[in-house]
């Protein structure tokens, strides 16, 4: 199965991020995409960059949030993935979601891995999730999310390849310094997986915010950078073969048991 897939970077900024939305839209059905990867968070704005928490700047990201999910639409016939703030009773989570415009919001994943971290205070700002790395997706295309760090633990990488991913979905917010040791964890999940591994960022000054690098990947499930967004060309889409993801799996390393 083939399927069109796009990853992005995005401003923050209220304005910018408006502008950068509507060319989004106008890139993903001039492309046809199947698939859109949105940054992690990417209705609100950055608000772990202070240490403290603040619950009236955390009701402002739920209330963005809120008012920008209606807009999913706008990409339709895409699919849509990403995170969200998420008030559940007391406590507070970042949430991933598959949207679609059939069946709507569907969560996927909740953020269990939680840096605290200057200007990533995360786990100050909500709670960890469940240890339920689960795919979903179709049968024709299976995906598993990693937000952001949980990149890093390559064993849920792994474990999704065993469960058969043909997609790994890396939704981020992270720094300029830092763009190619992501795109270095990004190969390596690919690798470890056999799966393709998409990732969108966000870019630019974000006010308080740390400098967010941008830098939007498609990896293959060999490892090998497909393409990357940058700021002159800030969403790209490409066809890739969920073929490829299978067959990765009966090569080295995949297939070396435990």
């Amino acid at each position: 199965m083939r399927l069109r897939v796009t990853v992005c970077e995005l401003r923050e900024e209220p304005a910018a991020f408006a502008e950068d939305w509507a060319a989004l839209v106008a890139h993903a059905r001039a492309e046809a995409s199947e698939l859109v990867l949105l940054p992690e968070l990417g209705f609100s704005r950055w608000f772990a960059s202070t240490r403290a928490f603040k619950p009236e700047v955390w009701r402002d990201a739920l209330r963005d949030d809120a008012a920008w999910q209606p807009r999913l639409r706008e990409l339709a016939p895409a699919r849509v993935a990403g995170t969200r703030p998420l008030q559940a009773g007391r406590r507070r989570l970042n949430e991933a979601f598959v949207w679609s415009a059939a069946q709507g919001r569907r969560a996927a994943h909740q953020k269990r891995h939680l840096p605290d971290d200057e200007g990533y205070w995360e786990a100050s700002w909500y709670q960890r999730g469940p240890a339920d790395f689960t795919l979903c997706g179709s049968r024709s295309a299976r995906m598993g999310f990693l937000i952001c760090t949980e990149l890093w633990f390559f064993e849920r990488a792994r474990a999704y390849g065993r469960a058969g991913a043909h997609l790994l979905l890396v939704p981020r917010t992270t720094g300029q310094p830092s763009v190619e040791r992501w795109l270095t964890g990004g190969r390596t999940a690919a690798i470890v997986s056999g799966a393709f591994c998409l990732s969108s960022n966000r870019v630019g000054a974000g006010g308080p915010s740390p400098e967010f690098g941008g830098c939007g990947w498609l990896i293959d499930p060999e490892g090998d950078v497909i393409a990357t967004t940058s700021r002159a060309q800030p969403f790209v889409t490409r066809e890739i073969d969920l073929a490829d993801a299978v067959t990765a799996k009966r090569n080295y390393p995949r297939y070396v048991r435990e």
